[in-house]
């Protein structure tokens, strides 16, 4: 599993969202700024989480975007499927895969479900609220 930078940003614009909320909109500017991401990049990441209800964006002057939840509320496995797609190691495991023809004799297969088992278990016990606290000890 290799995590795509459109992964990784949206974990950044995710934390930098709760680490500087009041309740208010936040600009993508700002955000953008602060994380030294380009706006262009910004707009296609932030429409997805608008649409999977992670964020919620205002138009117009004092719009931008704010968390829909508390910093805890948020596992990184869901932002990470969610802007990455499917976590499986191997494409037989992926929830769209045909069914494989060596699965009832693959000696394989039980380690690549173990292995997917213990990355969602791991991203899904880790929240935004984690990553904040991470970054400051």
């Amino acid at each position: 599993m290799m995590v795509s930078t459109r992964g990784r940003y949206a974990l950044r614009v995710m934390i930098d969202l709760a680490e500087h909320s009041d309740g208010s909109y936040i600009a993508m500017k700002e955000v953008a700024e602060r994380q030294d991401i380009s706006l262009k990049y910004l707009e296609r990441i932030l429409p997805v989480l608008v649409e999977a209800n992670l964020i919620e964006g205002l138009r117009g002057k004092g719009g931008g975007y704010r968390l829909t939840r508390d910093p805890k509320d948020y596992p990184v496995g869901e932002i990470l499927r969610l802007t990455e797609g499917d976590l499986a190691p191997v494409a037989c495991l992926e929830a769209c895969a045909k069914p494989c023809v060596r699965n009832a004799e693959c000696r394989t297969l039980p380690l690549w479900k173990e292995l997917d088992s213990v990355v969602n278990t791991f991203l899904d016990s880790k929240t935004l609220s984690d990553l904040m606290q991470d970054g400051k000890e």
